[in-house]
């Protein structure tokens, strides 16, 4: 079996537990400086090529949102982490048509819908008796050639399309902004996001996923309601799962 202490002692004595608190301390630290409530900013743990073992040393220290890229993955740390009923997974990676039906029956967050065809695909295939899935639009705030996401100028087209849909519930918006050679700007991004969100009143948006562990504080200061941190939780990955 898999010994989650002797897997991060290994790694130089760091703990889910230590990045945990690190992450929360600097939450309200940003919090404070935009003069926001704390408690105001969601953790999403960026769980991707993490094992089950770490899921769960990070539950017992209060986390349950648990953001995935892999759907196979996910779904193998799904059926491990059963007994665990108050988990929250969130899907945060690109989306293939043929992996809708999983996506709907499986997660209860969907961060990265870029196209009216997903979309419709996981509203016809949401189990009625789940709920409304909670989706977030993916922008490419940056223009990056290589990188998922709707074009800003076409977000206002797909909000209100997806807004529409029965068994989805549209709550915001989610960007990965591009990290350039030499100084990075990311509040500008961050920024640019967050106005294209108050365009689209009078959509009831109450998201921003943005900010992950480089530049988190950035995210806060420009309105993030949602930041996916990956290693400050859990450390670099040294082994598969």
């Amino acid at each position: 079996m898999f010994d989650i202490q002797r897997h991060y002692t290994a790694m130089g004595h760091y703990s889910i537990q230590q990045g945990i608190e690190s992450v929360h301390r600097e939450m309200d630290l940003a919090l404070d400086a935009a003069e926001r409530p704390r408690g105001s900013v969601s953790l999403l743990a960026v769980s991707k090529t993490q094992p089950p073992e770490a899921i769960r040393e990070a539950v017992r220290c209060g986390q349950y949102d648990f953001g995935e890229n892999y759907l196979q993955e996910a779904l193998h740390k799904q059926e491990s982490l059963r007994d665990i009923e108050a988990l929250i997974w969130h899907f945060i990676g690109p989306i293939q048509s043929n992996k809708t039906r999983q996506l709907a029956e499986r997660f209860t967050w969907i961060h990265g819908i870029d196209r009216l065809k997903i979309a419709e695909r996981l509203n016809d295939q949401r189990p009625p008796a789940m709920g409304r899935l909670n989706v977030c639009i993916q922008v490419n705030i940056s223009g990056e050639a290589t990188k998922s996401g709707v074009k800003p100028s076409a977000v206002a087209t797909l909000a209100h399309q997806v807004h529409r849909l029965p068994h989805l519930r549209l709550r915001g918006l989610m960007a990965i902004p591009e990290v350039p050679h030499g100084v990075y700007e990311p509040r500008t991004a961050f920024r640019a996001l967050r106005q294209l969100q108050e365009d689209l009143l009078p959509l009831a948006l109450d998201t921003l996923s943005m900010g992950m562990s480089n530049d988190f504080e950035s995210a806060i200061l420009e309105g993030a309601t949602i930041i996916r941190i990956g290693s400050r939780i859990f450390g670099a990955r040294d082994r598969p799962v």
